[in-house]
Order: structure tokens, then sequence, then C-alpha cells
């Protein structure tokens, strides 16, 4: 598990917030850990409250958000940024850095954050 602080990561690492208490979380980001083979990414589980945020935690909470340098990223960009990180999806995250795509992708997740309630209760 990846559990440095921020200030002792590699440049060149990205950091994954994400919600520890979200049955579609976890898996999401277990498939990612294992992709992840080169450890390239830092996931900070954000329902620990000894994880700092960079910006307020219940925002990152409610939506995708990733970093890499000084640069933040949220929603489908966040996806796409963790994608390149992980050379079998760097293709897609790629593919995604085409502003018509990036929309597409941007829409189909703001339709995905509208039923993930109802999701999540059933993969409880």
């Amino acid at each position: 598990m990846n559990d440095r602080p921020d200030d002792t990561l590699p440049d060149d690492t990205l950091i994954v917030w994400y919600d520890g208490g979200c049955p579609l979380c976890l898996r999401e980001i277990a498939l990612m850990r294992r992709l992840d083979r080169a450890k390239r990414i830092h996931f900070v589980d954000l329902t620990d409250p000894a994880q700092p945020c960079p910006l307020d935690r219940q925002l990152l909470l409610d939506r995708f958000h990733a970093r890499k340098g000084s640069v933040i990223y949220d929603g489908a960009a966040a996806f796409a940024a963790m994608w390149r990180a992980i050379p079998v999806l760097r293709p897609l995250g790629e593919l995604a850095r085409l502003p018509p795509v990036l929309w597409g992708l941007e829409a189909a997740y703001r339709g995905f954050l509208r039923v993930r309630p109802v999701l999540q209760r059933w993969v409880r």
C-alpha cells in the first residue's frame, strides 16, 4: 500500500485521492493498484482523516481527483491522468487528451455520479 507523505514522493508520481468508503471506488482502485506495477501512482484513501488534502475533503470525496506535480485534475481528466500512468491503459489516457473525447468522458462521468448512490447499494 502506498502510504508515503506527499513531500517524499518523486516528482513524476501521480497522487490519486479516492473514497475508501465507496465499494465501487475500492474495486476500481484495487484494479488500478494491480495494473500499476511500476508504482507510479500514490493512492490516498480520504476516509482516513490523517491523510492530507490539498482541497476540501468533501469535494475530493464527491468527485475523483488526481495531482501530478502542481496540476490538479478532476473528473474524467483525473481518470485520464491515472490511465496515462499505467502502460496498458496509456493509449486510452492519451486519447482522452483530445477535447471531444475528454468532453464525452466527462459527460459519462457526470451521468455516473448521478447514479453512483444506487450502484453503491447494489455492490455492497
